[in-house]
């Protein structure tokens, strides 16, 4: 059943773009120098903020932020962590998420007990809950820990968790199941704590009221964050911003509705209603009147929320895309750690690179426009003043740029560059 009316707001795909991209902070590039305030009000905006290891170029959670922030130092979300204004929790999967959010996630972890995390947490502690045990009572006599602490015994090559030290996956199980969180980082180490030791330091304080919702109402809560955060969304695209499950529908959305906390559109070639929370009741206004401009160019992590839902990438902005870091590099199209290529807008490409910071180059293995968008001048200088200055804030100011699609696209951008030193 669709929900919107004839009477409700009829927004075009390009309309409703803006209105996503405006939501998630990605409109207009940030109009003066990056504060510290900024980065915890991008996290609270986005409602979470993904975590990922691997960094050929910076780590995924400062990409995010620069792509909303501009430069700023990669220390400020270490350090925002450390002073208890953000936390980490499963979420969507590992993620930093706001101080004031923290209690919601500790409460809804039993709501995942379905996420892999959760149950190969639960599996180890029913095998190994002796040594899992000591491991707590360890913490709780002398204070917190990293992994880097105990000694590994031996080796093993098995997969994902299983490679780790068994004091590792004790540890990653016991953040799981909600014992243990993490108190700062340290060379992006986790330092472990106790929960409540961490709650207590956090700033804003910890507010328990969070843990007294009721399970549909924590859900309810859910589900309004995620399309507050998408701006404007589909029922099918909602679930997996937290990892709900089950999924969400239509009939589940109705009283919302009803309530006003969400307002239905209609979004040309959408085959469902479209929901926009209320709070973006007025953004969407301007949508609807064409009021909306995008002028922001930006380099995405593959962990973006505007990307990671490949599905919702393809529908809303034509955007097929795939993370082949785990693909055999004979059978990789783009790379290994490939960045969508915001411009005003659309997505418009992709690039490989690799930050060598001992040298202090900036390597494109390779730059991708998507089929049907041409090199025009304003794309390129846009384009090369994006890389450079992502190249600056990695530490890598010198641009090593080995080959583009189209090809003469590469004469256009070094021509670019070396007209601006």
């Amino acid at each position: 059943m669709n929900y919107a009316s004839a009477s409700a707001p009829h927004l075009s795909q390009t309309q409703a773009r803006l209105l996503h991209l405006a939501a998630q902070g990605l409109l207009q590039p940030l109009r003066r120098k990056a504060r510290r305030g900024d980065l915890v009000a991008a996290v609270e905006r986005m409602r979470l903020l993904q975590i990922d290891t691997i960094h050929v170029v910076a780590r995924s959670a400062c990409l995010v932020l620069h792509a909303r922030l501009g430069d700023f130092p990669m220390a400020w979300l270490d350090e925002a962590l450390a002073q208890g204004q953000l936390a980490e929790c499963w979420a969507h999967e590992a993620c930093f998420v706001a101080a004031t959010d923290i209690g919601l996630h500790l409460h809804g972890r039993d709501q995942r007990a379905h996420h892999w995390a959760h149950r190969h947490a639960a599996r180890m502690h029913r095998e190994q809950r002796v040594s899992m045990e000591a491991l707590l009572a360890g913490i709780r006599d002398n204070g917190p820990v990293r992994a880097a602490d105990f000694v590994r015994t031996q080796a093993t090559q098995a997969p994902g968790w299983w490679q780790w030290k068994p004091e590792k996956r004790w540890l990653e199980a016991w953040f799981a199941l909600g014992e243990l969180m993490v108190a700062r980082r340290e060379r992006f180490q986790r330092v472990y704590d106790l929960t409540a030791n961490v709650l207590a330091r956090l700033d804003p304080p910890f507010d328990a009221a969070a843990c007294a919702l009721t399970t549909p109402a924590l859900r309810r809560r859910f589900i309004l964050d995620s399309v507050r955060a998408l701006g404007v969304t589909q029922a099918g695209w909602i679930a997996d911003y937290f990892r709900l499950k089950p999924a969400v529908g239509e009939r589940e959305l109705a009283p919302l509705l009803a309530s006003g906390e969400l307002l239905a559109v209609r979004v040309q070639g959408w085959p469902t209603s479209g929901y926009v929370h209320r709070d973006h009741a007025d953004t969407l206004a301007k949508a609807a009147r064409g009021r909306l401009r995008a002028t922001h160019t930006a380099l995405l992590s593959p962990f973006d929320p505007l990307v990671w839902d490949r599905a919702r990438a393809l529908a809303m902005f034509d955007f097929e895309y795939t993370l082949e870091c785990y693909t055999p590099a004979a059978r990789r199209r783009h790379g290994y750690f490939v960045l969508p290529i915001l411009h005003h807008g659309q997505l418009v490409g992709r690039l490989d690179a690799k930050a060598h910071r001992d040298a202090g180059v900036f390597e494109i293995k390779a730059l991708f426009l998507q089929p049907g968008i041409a090199p025009a001048p304003a794309l390129v200088q846009a384009l090369a003043a994006t890389i450079a200055a992502s190249a600056r804030w990695h530490g890598t100011p010198e641009i090593r740029l080995l080959r583009t699609q189209p090809a003469g696209l590469a004469r256009a951008l070094r021509a670019a560059w070396s007209t601006t030193g």
